[in-house]
């Protein structure tokens, strides 16, 4: 069986970001669109519900992620980053795999924690890729590591939202818009 990333420290920061940013971006408008790319255990997916936005989708490469946000009555579909999207979205959220490769975690844990040889290649790869998805005036919300090296922000506009320091690492949630 596949294992399902459990929401942690990471997890945790992203969703008091999204509990305070959506009700201030989108003033009560309901009928934004949500996309969660890495959905894991689909706690953003929760906050989006919980905020009563009617479009929410989710996607992960993993399958039982999906299975899992399934049976929580999302809308989910397996994908690698955005290979099965198809659509735009106000708001796109992503707490990717951002720890550099180490040659000692074992293959299934990987998946949801690494983010290649320098914990940067997914993100690079996402944000890449999620210019033709965001909206005119839509937001992504990425969480990183001080542990993430050589990030290529391309020509997004960023603000740093949210930060929190732990023992080993610093995490930061970054608002990127077009």
């Amino acid at each position: 069986m596949t294992l399902i990333y459990s929401p942690a420290e990471d997890s945790f920061l992203l969703k008091k970001v999204l509990e305070k940013e959506i009700p201030q971006s989108f003033k009560k408008n309901k009928n934004i669109t949500f996309l969660e790319i890495g959905v894991g255990s689909g706690i953003q997916l929760q906050v989006a519900k919980n905020f009563e936005i009617k479009n929410i989708q989710g996607a992960d490469i993993n399958k039982a992620a999906v299975k899992h946000c399934k049976q929580q009555g999302f809308n989910c579909i397996q994908s690698n980053l955005f290979s099965n999207i198809k659509n735009k979205f106000d708001i796109i959220v992503f707490n990717p795999p951002y720890l550099p490769k180490d040659k000692k975690e074992d293959e299934e844990s990987k998946l949801a924690t690494t983010g290649g040889k320098e914990g940067s290649e997914i993100i690079n790869e996402f944000l890449i890729q999620a210019k033709n998805h965001l909206k005119k005036d839509g937001k992504i919300f990425l969480l990183i590591s001080s542990l993430s090296e050589n990030i290529n922000w391309l020509n997004y506009k960023k603000k740093l939202v949210s930060e929190e320091k732990l023992f080993f690492e610093k995490l930061e949630v970054w608002e990127l818009t077009i």
